[in-house]
């Protein structure tokens, strides 16, 4: 199954589910050729929309916190967009891990943050982002201003990680790194499974089909949760 319906309902799929190569990127296709070594069994017991819901998000939480961030039990860790399909995932991840949680995001979606693991919560609007004081890393998904600003909250030895790409935020002491999700089989595996006891929850927004896609993707309103499209009914 990949990310974002290309696959929706597991049909041409399978019972798998994984994220295609960059230089196939195409999404809301019958059918989509993916390499087996991107792919992990889909358990039975996980619905194909759940499956769907989990990749991309998933692979970004677990490359950022783990492999680029380095997080480890103890530490302290800045999540920008906690209530976000990312944020959410990343949030989730570093508790289990046993590190401090912060997460921001706007008023309206504080309870949603702390239901997803957040420790204490930082509205970006009017609370002062300084006064969090040190941390160990950044998972920024906002960038900009924010990425900027987050960057003076590092401790030494620290990391600022974004996914927004190249940025001139430059923590004193410590590292920033900009990078973009790849398949990874094995770290996907220990996504499934967390999700398979129960560990791991996603946030699912729309579920649409095929025909309503363009209208799915391109409403007025901001858009709350992973957006999932069943290529067949």
């Amino acid at each position: 199954m990949t990310d974002e319906g290309d696959c929706g309902d597991g049909s041409g799929c399978g019972n798998g589910r994984g994220e295609a190569d960059w230089y196939r990127d195409g999404t809301l296709a019958e059918y989509v050729a993916v390499e087996a070594r991107n792919l992990t069994p889909l358990p039975g017991d996980v619905d194909f929309t759940v499956g769907a819901a989990r990749v991309m998000p998933g692979l970004t939480a677990w490359q950022g916190l783990f492999e680029h961030g380095r997080l480890r039990a103890g530490q302290s860790v800045l999540v920008h967009g906690a209530a976000g399909v990312v944020g959410s995932m990343a949030s989730q991840l570093a508790r289990e891990a046993g590190a401090y949680v912060i997460g921001t995001g706007r008023a309206g979606v504080r309870q949603t943050a702390l239901d997803f693991g957040v420790q204490e919560f930082v509205d970006i609007d009017n609370d002062v982002l300084e006064d969090v004081g040190g941390v160990d890393l950044v998972f920024d998904v906002i960038g900009g201003d924010i990425g900027k600003r987050s960057a003076g909250l590092i401790r030494a030895g620290g990391t600022l990680v974004t996914v927004t790409g190249p940025t001139e935020a430059r923590p004193s002491g410590g590292l920033t790194i900009d990078f973009v999700v790849v398949p990874d089989r094995a770290q996907l595996t220990e996504v499934v499974q967390r999700v398979r006891h129960g560990r791991l929850r996603t946030n699912i927004g729309k579920v649409a089909t095929l025909d309503d896609a363009v209208a799915a993707f391109t409403r007025t309103e901001r858009i709350k949760g992973k957006t999932i499209i069943r290529v067949r009914p």
